[in-house]
């Protein structure tokens, strides 16, 4: 009896899957956005009746010849939790099922970064007993054609064992959230390291574009299948042209040995993604050597291995010995090496990294790159050895536009939420002015997909960052891209967190995202819940020049300008004349305004403030303690004009 009926159940099963079907964005654990219809959509066999009951509602409706159905329930109020069921010719029962805010989270990796990898990290995890507050992450990939459900994705319920893998941005939102709200917080996290917007956007959005439409004109038709097996083709061709051998006939078992002879392998600099090298593209394993001699003294002591970053994972050994393996693009790798395994002479660093996405290698401060003795330093930084012995099959979301917004974004049309937070914008610098288009192409694009009116999109401006050194004089990227995202509160219904004085300047990733959560989940308090908070910093609003001196004007966007400098030093500030060149600027704010002015600009004419890669030095905020927007006065031809999105054919 017992066997028939689980024979009955596996019949069962099966027979399900062939009838109805929910997205998986519909789950056990999800959280619905309240106050509003709610879309609940699926398949079934061509014109099977369907059946949803949901809190005291039910809805029959009808699969279309396609198998395709879809309704709205009415608008809940905040609550749970509740049950809902989905009946056709078998029926999906879904528990736990929350209603309250809702929040869409994506772009690149500093909305990827997790919990786990911020500041604070474990006292954060352990502190994470919030049931209400729930995340769908969305699994990565890509598509040439618009898909209708997501490759893979769940529900988690946020505590101590799943939190470290939330998004740490739409975290720290969604914790402020609930504090202020005491209801359900959902946050959907679909977002992808290293992405560039157009990725993001949908091809019908590009054919409509004044801006776009030549480009979109000449995307081709593209099989997936297809195009993996050119770049797998074309990765194994360049790497045997500079390895002299197929990497299918690779044997690396003795690659660690100090006795192997690797005076053919080709040589990359480190620290230095692979990706800006000669390895444009791979995804996949390298093995790094590099040799270092070493006096009695130092090979009698332990010594301490400074590697810098490494994306994503390695394995460290020294003269054979395995002495350290990390997980983690953006994880700094320090390895204490014991006096026995070093030696008198010659001593090499061997190390397998395997990249799985996105840039690859060493990489970081070369001041990190080390090998730290007793009695010296011997710096790593520089060339080292490399051979690729695996190569993985992937295409990487940037190759085409809309690969993502056709994979990860369009399966999650037309499920209800409240608004969108957004951190991206560090793969665009080199078109920031293009990103004026593309940006709110973008917004306007996901709002008209969604025909859920302009629904609130708050986005994070780049950080500082010195990845170029760039400034007013030599030009910054960085700069004209936080202009970009600046211009872009031009599109209704959007907010912007500044968080240059809260970045780091030596790491693209700061881990300090609490305070992002904070600053976006007072921009949404503000103008979606209604709160009484103060919400951003002073924005610059006009100029005036009186003699040697020009005076600022602000919204000061609180209760006054100041700055923490105890001398109410003003930094950041920069001044040029006609002959636009840039000087620093002595600053003092006065009468909520501020002056500015330089010994070496007798007559001025312009003023920037916070322009240039790392603009942490800017000290101006209001009293409410929100920075200040980087800005400029002037209207002079960037570095980035006329720099267009363009794709490989």
């Amino acid at each position: 009896m017992k066997k028939q009926f689980i024979i009955l159940l596996l019949a069962f099963g099966l027979y399900a899957n062939a009838n109805v079907q929910m997205p998986l964005l519909f789950d056990n654990g999800m959280v619905l956005q309240r106050d509003k219809p709610i879309p609940v959509w699926g398949w079934a066999d061509a014109h099977e009746k369907v059946e949803i009951r949901f809190h005291g509602q039910t809805i029959k409706t009808k699969a279309d010849k396609n198998g395709k159905w879809s309704v709205h329930m009415k608008p809940e109020i905040a609550g749970g939790p509740y049950t809902l069921s989905i009946k056709g010719k078998n029926t999906i029962v879904l528990t736990d099922v929350l209603v309250g805010e809702v929040w869409l989270c994506s772009g690149q990796s500093n909305m990827e970064f997790t919990v786990a990898r911020a500041m604070d990290a474990k006292k954060e995890i352990n502190d994470a007993d919030f049931p209400m507050i729930r995340q769908f992450l969305v699994e990565k990939d890509v598509a040439s054609t618009p898909q209708s459900n997501l490759k893979g994705g769940h529900w988690d319920v946020c505590n101590s064992n799943t939190v470290g893998d939330f998004t740490a941005v739409g975290y720290f939102f969604a914790k402020k959230l609930y504090a202020e709200l005491k209801i359900p917080i959902g946050i959907i996290n679909s977002s992808w390291g290293g992405t560039c917007v157009e990725t993001w956007i949908s091809r019908e959005a590009f054919q409509n574009s004044r801006e776009f439409k030549e480009m979109i004109a000449d995307m081709p038709n593209v099989d997936m299948d297809l195009l993996m097996a050119s770049k797998m083709q074309s990765l194994k061709d360049k790497v045997q042209e500079l390895q002299g051998v197929s990497v299918d006939r690779i044997n690396e078992t003795s690659y660690k040995e100090p006795t192997f002879n690797d005076t053919g392998w080709p040589e990359m600099n480190a620290p230095e993604l692979w990706e800006n090298q000669q390895l444009s593209g791979l995804d996949g394993t390298v093995w790094m050597r590099k040799s270092v001699l070493l006096s009695p003294e130092d090979a009698q002591h332990g010594a301490l291995l400074e590697l810098a970053q490494i994306d994503d994972q390695d394995v460290t050994y020294i003269n054979g010995i395995e002495v350290g393996t990390t997980d983690g693009y953006d994880v700094s790798r320090t390895y204490e090496i014991p006096a026995q395994v070093l030696k008198e002479g010659q001593n090499t660093i061997a190390i397998r990294i395997t990249d799985r996405t996105g840039g690859g290698g060493i990489w970081g401060d070369p001041s990190n790159l080390k090998l730290t003795l007793k009695y010296s330093t011997v710096p790593l930084s520089g060339p080292w050895k490399f051979n690729v012995v695996d190569i993985k099959s992937s295409i990487s979301p940037n190759t085409y536009p809309s690969l993502l917004f056709d994979a990860m974004i369009n399966p999650l049309i037309p499920y209800a939420f409240q608004g969108v937070l957004w951190y991206q914008g560090e793969s665009n610098v080199s078109r920031a002015e293009q990103y004026t288009k593309a940006f709110p192409l973008m917004i306007n694009d996901w709002r008209k997909k969604w025909d859920q009116g302009d629904f609130p999109f708050y986005f994070v401006q780049l950080s500082s960052f010195d990845e170029f050194k760039g400034n007013s004089n030599s030009g910054s990227t960085w700069a004209e891209l936080r202009e970009a995202q600046t211009k872009t509160l031009e599109v209704a219904h959007t907010g912007m967190c500044v968080t240059t004085d809260i970045g780091n300047a030596k790491d693209i990733h700061p881990k300090n995202k609490q305070d992002v959560g904070l600053r976006l989940a007072a921009i949404a308090l503000h103008n979606v819940y209604q709160k009484d908070v103060v919400f951003q910093g002073p924005t610059y609003k006009g100029m005036a020049v009186k003699d040697q001196h020009i005076i600022l004007s602000f919204d000061t966007n609180g209760s006054g300008l100041m700055t923490p400098d105890k001398y109410g030093y003003l930094k950041g500030f920069e001044v040029a004349g006609p002959d636009r060149v840039f000087h620093y600027a002595k600053a003092y704010i006065k009468d909520d305004k501020v002056i500015v002015s330089s010994e070496a600009v007798l007559k001025p004419v312009a003023v920037r403030y916070g322009w240039a890669d790392d603009a942490g030095e800017g000290n101006l905020y209001n009293k409410e303690k929100f920075p200040a927007a980087p800005f400029r006065t002037d209207t002079w031809d960037l570095t980035t004009k006329g720099v267009k999105y363009t794709f490989d054919q």
